[in-house]
């Protein structure tokens, strides 16, 4: 297998290519604003044409570890002209007061969320996350390690499957090689995944157990609440013995989401099959008449947690259209204004006040 071949090119990618006298390149390394890819020929250091710096919107558009690239060699280095389409992303809000979308990694197949089973463990944040995978078009996978801290591990497994039906579910002990065997299945020659996880939950282990060597420094775990340091300051990719790609990230402290409504959509979709019964198609599920979700959440067949955090998600997601659209907001608040007086009219008629 030749070395593109290796790195998942494949005829999708270069249909996109052009004929421009450049050649393909897929980013393995980004700090910093500088990049490091592979092409046939091996590693290079790229750079950004002023060209493609300046046409684009936001970081959307600019390379991440991951992308293929179209490249103009010259005698030093190569020139990144233009980023190929995407087939999958996985994008979160960047942290800080002024929001935009920062891209963790492009063209996966699959995104490996990385937990434990101790006290990082927690559903709510795994919606988040599980969320923003589907809304990419990747495929999440649940990984709970250091099993070997709790080995009646079987309720957090438990929990897990209820909450995310579809999604792959492993149990790890990376430092004890233990279930290992279980992700080949998903790092076959030519296939991406990528680790995303908080601080302290064995990434940097998991990495080094995979890849064979001992390629992250491992940072020690503080005893008053067992949380690892980062270990992990870039983005980076590595190519393993069965063939599959492994994309590392740097600890998450928090996940906003961007434009994750369909991913939404299906990581709640208990309580989106409710919705389709709710009076208004529009409906915010907080205090709207004839609400199924309500109905549903107070005669306790929802989880109050699981539907707290939905409607927290929903606002994020509103807050960053309302952004985005200034005009919005105020055709919400006309709308549900228009509702609001109707049905109050409606209760008064009944009650032959008029």
């Amino acid at each position: 297998m030749d070395l593109l071949a290796a790195y998942g090119w494949n005829s999708d990618f270069a249909q996109h290519l052009g004929e421009d006298g450049c050649i393909p390149a897929r980013v393995i390394s980004q700090q910093r604003g500088s990049y490091w890819a592979v092409s046939a020929s091996g590693e290079l250091s790229v750079q950004l044409s002023g060209r493609l710096r300046s046409r684009a919107a936001g970081p959307l558009e600019l390379p991440a570890v991951g992308d293929w690239l179209a490249v103009r060699l010259s005698p030093d280095r190569g020139m990144a002209i233009r980023v190929l389409p995407r087939k999958s992303v996985i994008a979160r809000g960047s942290a800080g007061r002024t929001t935009q979308e920062q891209i963790l990694a492009a063209n996966v197949d699959t995104a490996f969320i990385v937990t434990t089973v101790d006290r990082d463990f927690n559903l709510r944040r795994m919606e988040r996350y599980v969320s923003m995978i589907w809304s990419g078009g990747a495929q999440p996978v649940i990984l709970l390690n250091k099993v070997d801290l709790c080995p009646d591990h079987s309720g957090r497994m438990a929990q897990c499957g209820l909450a995310f039906p579809g999604v792959g579910i492993h149990a790890l002990s990376a430092l004890h090689d233990y279930g290992l065997d279980s992700l080949q299945a998903y790092l076959k020659s030519g296939r991406t995944a990528v680790m995303l996880g908080s601080s302290g939950v064995g990434k940097s282990t998991l990495l080094n157990r995979l890849v064979g060597r001992g390629l992250q420094r491992l940072g020690d775990v503080r005893a008053a609440d067992q949380r690892g340091r980062h270990t992990t300051s870039s983005r980076q990719m590595f190519l393993l013995s069965s063939g599959g790609l492994l994309i590392d990230t740097p600890g998450l402290r928090e996940l906003s989401l961007w434009n994750a409504a369909p991913g939404l959509s299906r990581t709640f979709g208990d309580i989106e099959a409710l919705s389709a019964r709710c009076r208004f198609r529009d409906c915010r599920h907080r205090d709207e008449p004839e609400c199924a979700v309500l109905e549903a959440l107070h005669g306790g067949l929802l989880n109050r947690s699981h539907y707290d955090n939905y409607i927290k998600l929903l606002k994020e997601q509103d807050y960053q259209r309302r952004r985005d659209d200034p005009t919005m907001n105020a055709r919400t608040k006309r709308r549900w204004k228009s509702v609001t007086k109707d049905l109050r009219l409606i209760q008064k008629l009944k009650r032959g006040e008029e």
